[in-house]
């Protein structure tokens, strides 16, 4: 019985790690308490485990080093920094400026407030980074406004805790730094590697709401007139025919030519070809069809929805897009050596800086150039997308580290809280007490896990799981079925950072040796364990809404009207949807890698040629290779 118990450590060590955490331990003290208790037993055990356990007392002097390359992990600096810029934006009141003008924006379309609630947490997503700091700001603000307006309580709650989720996939990603720092990788490359599919995720939200709207229309009801609450200018009023003109010459160029590039880039990522003349020609006439028909939608209705607002809304756009074209010229000119990654983000950054500062001066000095809800929209707009510019477009063109871009995201949030007129000393000490605190969080079940990982590879567990796992029937495939069948099982009791600091570690060396390219893993990784946060029962975002949304009986400030509480069992039925389309994701993820494996495309390769000429460049000249060695 010894000897079994000997030679088969590593299981039961498992085991009783999570037996710990199902009783309800903190995971940090779990991790540590299991690490040494077995270490002590291993060492007792280890005459009789056959070379199965390799622990010594000295190996415990190994401990303090381990603790000391936690605190000494500049990777993990990005943790605070991007926790305390979401918290100062978030309490700043970003949320609630981007989530009432979104939503007035979308409200005459049929589903809007659900559309508004996608777009605006795909957007704190690339700007908090925290799934509760977004789920509770939209479950205060917008959840109230849903209901009073007929939307179904499922679709609601779903579309707020779904939304809200997104800040673990969409980068600056807490959960991708700690998964980058877990694989061994760099935290750029993961954040490059999830973006296109958290954006494919959010638009994936989006189609399941248009679907609920033709399906169930009553579900998702539009604004009514009265609700929409930004009134024109007469000013404004005046240059609608001007401004209409402008619209349809801005905005319609840029657009065919988008609608062209995007119908040339989705093959190239599908890996299709597209060099082919028939090709071009057919993307040339979707491109005009679509074209027609978008103007067609926006144009050919002339009624109190659709018409000035939105028409001065397209003109800004416009001006916009072709402001960025010609200071992307104007820079390719001034430095051609700079890489177009490079000139895109500061056209851009530029560009949306000329379109804030418009909407600011019209706003002060009243020119009524622009639509009320255009100034508006880009007023509360810009900052954050100025930020988005800021920190992930500094990483991925290179030129600053993800602890660095989270600094100077940090000092942004600041900036853009004091523009605000909101930062106080009472807001910044509430960021920083939270920050500390996920930090400490962070920090204690890493050095947690440094003691468990000690123990279990002292007695070769890494060894057990790799060759369990490297053993599955099927290869690659077999590995990815089981790998994404056991997280999502564990999900339902597990939160992310328990699966990312105990489950990862394990799988990513069998990943490694199979071949699986671990940027790519880490990414399907991240979004399967999006859906811890989405489980009935225990998902977290779950329970964030649960704290937020009305338990009882309620009267509604604006109606009047008495409003029936939002109970438990419909926050979980809303989640179901939502669950399966991430499911949906990891799939696709699977099927098409390109989406993925997109991070390698900025990649410097060599060029065989080019270094064999160099080679012949600097060869010996001829008859010296027939010299004699020389002695010494």
């Amino acid at each position: 019985m010894i000897e079994f118990i000997a030679q088969n450590m590593a299981p039961i060590m498992f085991v009783a790690l999570f037996a710990f955490l199902l009783l309800g331990y903190p995971v940090a003290f779990s991790l540590a308490a299991v690490g040494l208790v077995f270490f002590v037993i291993g060492v007792e055990l280890a005459p009789f485990s056959k070379g199965s356990i390799s622990l010594d007392w000295p190996l415990l002097q190994a401990m303090p080093e381990r603790v000391y390359g936690v605190m000494n992990n500049e990777t993990l600096l990005a943790i605070p920094f991007f926790t305390f810029m979401g918290l100062i934006l978030e309490r700043s009141g970003m949320a609630e400026d981007l989530l009432d003008t979104i939503g007035q924006l979308f409200g005459p379309v049929r589903g809007g407030l659900a559309f508004a609630v996608i777009f605006v947490g795909a957007l704190l997503a690339a700007t908090t980074g925290v799934v509760a700091a977004s789920v509770i700001s939209m479950g205060l603000i917008s959840l109230p406004i849903m209901l009073r307006y007929g939307y179904d309580r499922r679709l609601a709650s779903g579309v707020i805790a779904a939304s809200g989720t997104l800040a673990q996939i969409i980068p600056p990603s807490l959960v991708l730094i700690v998964m980058a720092d877990q694989l061994g990788r760099s935290v750029g490359d993961m954040y490059k590697g999830a973006f296109i599919p958290g954006i494919v995720l959010a638009a994936m939200y989006a189609g399941y709401v248009f679907l609920i709207t033709i399906l169930k229309p009553e579900a998702a009801p539009a604004l009514p007139l009265e609700a929409r609450n930004i009134p024109e200018d007469e000013r404004y009023a005046r240059r609608q025919n001007a401004t209409t003109s402008v619209a349809l010459l801005l905005f319609g160029v840029p657009l065919f030519y988008f609608l062209i590039w995007l119908g040339v880039a989705i093959p190239n990522v599908l890996g299709a070809d597209i060099t082919a003349p028939d090709q071009k020609i057919r993307l040339m006439m979707a491109g005009a069809l679509s074209l027609i028909a978008f103007g067609r939608t926006l144009f050919g209705k002339k009624n109190e929805d659709a018409g000035t607002p939105r028409v001065n809304t397209l003109a800004i756009i416009g001006f916009g897009v072709l402001l960025g074209m010609l200071i992307a010229g104007a820079i390719g000119v001034w430095r051609p050596e700079m890489p177009s990654d490079n000139v895109a983000i500061w056209a851009a950054f530029a560009a949306t800086g000329v379109l804030y500062g418009l909407a600011t001066i019209n706003r002060a000095l009243g020119l009524g150039l622009m639509a009320n809800m255009t100034q508006q929209v880009i007023i509360v707009l810009v900052p954050p997308l100025g930020l988005i510019f800021l920190v992930l477009g500094t990483i991925f063109v290179g030129i600053a580290t993800p602890t660095e871009g989270g600094a100077m995201g940090a000092a942004g949030a600041l900036l853009v809280a004091m523009s605000k007129g909101r930062l106080n000393l009472n807001l910044t000490k509430q960021a920083m007490d939270s920050t500390l605190k996920l930090s400490a969080f962070v920090v204690f079940i890493l050095i947690g896990a440094r003691v468990f990982s000690l123990t279990f590879y002292g007695v070769n567990g890494h060894t057990w799981v790799e060759h369990l796992l490297t053993s599955l029937p099927g290869g690659q495939t077999g590995f990815l079925v089981f790998v994404n069948l056991l997280v999502f099982i564990l999900a339902f009791f597990l939160d992310f950072f328990e699966l990312a600091f105990i489950i990862v570690p394990l799988l990513a060396p069998a990943a490694d040796k199979l071949g699986i390219d671990l940027i790519w893993f880490g990414v399907m990784l991240g979004v399967n364990m999006q859906t811890s946060f989405m489980h009935p029962p225990f998902g977290f975002a779950l329970f964030y809404l649960r704290s937020v949304a009305a338990k009882e009986r309620y009267k509604d400030r604006v109606t009047g009207k008495t409003m029936e509480p939002v109970t438990t069992g419909q926050i979980y039925m809303g989640a179901i949807p939502f669950v399966c389309i991430q499911l949906i994701m990891v799939a696709l993820i699977i099927m098409i890698p390109q989406m993925v494996m997109i991070y390698k495309s900025g990649e410097k390769r060599l060029d065989q040629q080019q270094i064999d000429e160099q080679f012949k460049s600097i060869a010996p000249p001829p008859g010296l290779g027939d010299m004699p060695a020389l002695k010494f």
